[in-house]
């Protein structure tokens, strides 16, 4: 086990953040397409019900490491880098957390979108795979298309981090301090990791929503004008509930809760182990 106050390199953070990302995704992706399809504004039923559960499942294969990994490598850097004092440490996190995850969403968006719109067969016979809806989305919406709901991606990371990792790293450091042991093995800190996710994942469920109709929405910005985040969500409000904002709420918490386990628990281990190899 690493010493406790050795901070992970740059290389580390990046490959242990592959690895986890990776994990993650993969292993929870039928319960994902489950939430994808209550969220999306044609119902569950017409967007596939519960067949066809890894449709979508090539982008994740693509763009998990590369998006998981840019956002630790940043994360730890902002971290490590930091001019706030230790007494700030909570805003560390948040504003570290913010930044790797406004950064990741550069690579995470566009898989999103070709993923979305597979799990929920938008594009019909003709989006059958990701590779299908993607030349979809370059034909219809040229490259712009796959980053169609970055803000409001944007929108939902941002809070959904700033809960998260600032809860993660408190909880994470009281039980070192009650274990007197620094740091915590994996799987104390996956335990802390599912926690933190659940709550963050159950109060920004709206924000979630809000981005899977946007990424859904097929309408062509340069040919009419799109309602805004504000009047989406209004709409969503006013024309189908409070449940609609909540919609897939609770596959979505138990998605992230046992998902923040192994994603952050994965890291755990893995930048320990990367650690402790010979230089």
């Amino acid at each position: 086990m690493a010493n406790g106050d050795v901070k992970p390199t740059f290389v580390q953070s990046l490959v242990a953040g592959g690895a986890a990302g990776t994990a993650v995704d993969l292993l929870f992706f039928p319960i994902d397409t489950i939430k994808t399809r209550l969220q999306s504004a044609q119902g569950f039923t017409r967007a596939g019900g519960l067949s066809g559960i890894y449709k979508g499942i090539g982008s994740v294969v693509v763009g998990s490491a590369p998006g998981a990994a840019v956002f630790f490598s940043t994360y730890e850097t902002m971290k490590k880098h930091s001019p706030l004092p230790q007494n700030l440490a909570p805003v560390n996190h948040m504003l570290s957390a913010s930044v790797a995850e406004v950064t990741a969403c550069l690579i995470r968006v566009p898989t999103e979108v070709i993923k979305t719109r597979t799990q929920t067969m938008t594009y019909g016979a003709l989006g059958k795979s990701s590779l299908a809806a993607a030349k979809q989305v370059l034909a219809n919406d040229g490259w712009s298309g796959f980053y169609r709901g970055f803000r409001s991606t944007i929108m939902r990371e941002i809070p959904f981090t700033s809960l998260q990792f600032p809860l993660y790293e408190l909880m994470k450091a009281r039980l070192s301090r009650k274990l007197q042991r620094k740091p915590l093995y994996a799987h104390e800190a996956a335990v802390c990791g599912s926690i933190a996710g659940g709550i963050a994942a159950a109060l920004t469920t709206p924000l979630d929503v809000l981005k899977t109709r946007v990424m859904l929405d097929l309408r062509n910005p340069s040919k009419e004008k799109l309602p805004s985040l504000r009047s989406r969500m209004v709409a969503i409000y006013v024309n189908e509930g409070v449940r609609a904002l909540f919609a897939g709420v609770v596959p979505r918490t138990l998605w992230i809760s046992a998902g923040g386990a192994v994603f952050l628990g994965v890291y755990e281990w893995a930048v320990h182990g990367l650690m402790v190899l010979p230089a």
